[in-house]
């Protein structure tokens, strides 16, 4: 397989040089039905990939980073079927039927650091995983390391990360200790793999966890496809006892991480958006975002499966926030924190600058370019408001920065964000919600 020089996927939406935005031409007023999770969606095909059976999963994402999870698959030779959000997998039972291929990743952190512990599971097969320059650029040792005490057989690439290459046999089992403080992804794709090893597996962390409500994601899932998890209740330490996974039919929650941006637009240009498929009950971290938007002055109303912002338009500063739980949203409070009335320090998200960009430095730069002064941080930023000047923003090919920079289009006429497909990795139709909110959008 020849590899792809970017991420984008038959998923994505049309390429432009720029998307051009306005503000809207007064308060707004509209209700979101978001997209499927992201995160979910790829747990969920690759338990349902490795089940004994057939499972049907609804509220299926179809963005970039899940056609390369659904591409992989199909090209182990998994049975999948894709009718808009919905989706049938025949698993393989943890038995790949194609054991040689190439398979690409695109720039799919989750593809990259889940398939590989249950390709290694399987009993026999040789693959090749690539991804893009990006998605080679991070790390992913920790989870190379974990799953080669476990018995796997997994060889790293000259710089430590992409491309592998992975070799069936199974998993041994056995007692691994793993950072989580990097990402809780390592430690995500050790458990997924863990119920096919062929005994008990004990994972123990050797330091903090970062966003440690996924890992608890991963493990509901995990358990709802029949693996057998103990866990402490701090997360420190997991026992997982061998077994086959089950097919269910299962229903995806919405992205709580797209929600936020349509959120906090009510917040930054005033108005009203009601988020109408996350709510309280949703485990995902990003859904108490509002949280933060109300200490900036936004109202929010909450329910068990919706979410309402209501704002003026203005913002205040003047308070620090530990963003660790939700550290995707950081950069949403960076973006607005520009448009309050006082500094605002970001702390608790070192992490993100090993994310699709160097976050932190990618958020300082586009500000500065718009008039706009950050102090970079160990562990965060701390944003300056003052007036904001027209000018360009380079998303790095990140869909969080372009879809966070956007927010500054509702305040900032003619903002103008280059590589707007970038999105596709998440949601590629963000652009034209965004429009359909009243947000004038233009694609160049």
């Amino acid at each position: 397989m020849r590899r792809p020089s970017s991420g984008r996927s038959p998923w994505a939406p049309p390429h432009h040089r720029a998307v051009v935005i306005h503000p809207p031409t007064g308060p707004i007023d509209g209700r979101v039905t978001v997209p499927g999770s992201k995160s979910l969606t790829n747990r969920a095909l690759l338990l349902a990939a490795v089940a004994e059976g057939r499972s049907r999963l609804e509220g299926v994402l179809r963005a970039d980073d899940t056609y390369w999870c659904v591409d992989g698959l199909r090209r182990l030779g998994v049975s999948i079927t894709v009718e808009g959000d919905g989706v049938t997998v025949d698993g393989c039972g943890g038995r790949w039927p194609v054991q040689e291929a190439e398979l690409f990743a695109g720039s799919a952190g989750t593809v990259a650091r889940f398939l590989p512990g249950l390709l290694a599971a399987g009993p026999e097969g040789c693959w090749r995983l690539d991804g893009t320059d990006q998605l080679r650029s991070r790390p992913l040792a920790p989870l190379v390391e974990g799953l080669q005490q476990l018995g796997g057989r997994v060889a790293a690439g000259p710089g430590g990360g992409l491309p592998l290459e992975i070799r069936g046999g199974g998993l041994r089992g056995g007692r691994v200790r793993i950072p989580g403080s990097t990402s809780s992804q390592f430690l995500s794709g050790l458990l997924l793999a863990a119920p096919l090893a062929r005994e008990p597996v004990i994972l123990e962390l050797a330091d903090h966890l970062v966003q440690p409500a996924y890992v608890a994601m991963t493990v509901e899932l995990m358990r709802s496809f029949g693996a057998r998890v103990e866990q402490a209740p701090d997360l420190s330490w997991f026992r997982v006892e061998p077994g086959p996974y089950r097919a269910v039919d299962h229903v995806l929650e919405a992205d709580a991480s797209t929600a936020g941006y349509f959120l906090a637009l009510a917040a930054a240009v005033g108005g009203r958006v009601r988020v109408a498929n996350v709510g309280t009950a949703s485990l995902q971290p990003d859904a108490r975002l509002v949280d933060v938007l109300e200490r900036m002055g936004a109202r929010v109303t909450r329910g068990p499966g919706f979410l309402q912002v209501e704002g003026t338009g203005r913002l205040r500063g003047g308070f620090t926030v530990d963003m660790r739980p939700m550290s995707d949203q950081a950069l949403t409070v960076g973006v607005l924190a520009a448009l309050a009335d006082g500094p605002v320090t970001v702390t608790g998200v070192g992490h993100i600058r090993r994310h699709e960009s160097d976050r932190i430095a990618v958020l300082r730069a586009n500000l500065g370019n718009l008039g706009i002064r950050v102090d970079e941080h160990p562990d965060g930023f701390t944003v300056h408001p003052g007036a904001l000047k027209p000018g360009t923003v380079d998303p790095q090919d990140d869909h969080r920065v372009a879809m966070a920079f956007a927010l500054l289009g509702s305040r900032l006429p003619g903002l103008r964000i280059l590589d707007p497909a970038c999105v596709a990795k998440t949601c590629p139709a963000y652009f034209e919600i965004l429009a359909g909110l009243g947000v004038p959008v233009a694609f160049a």
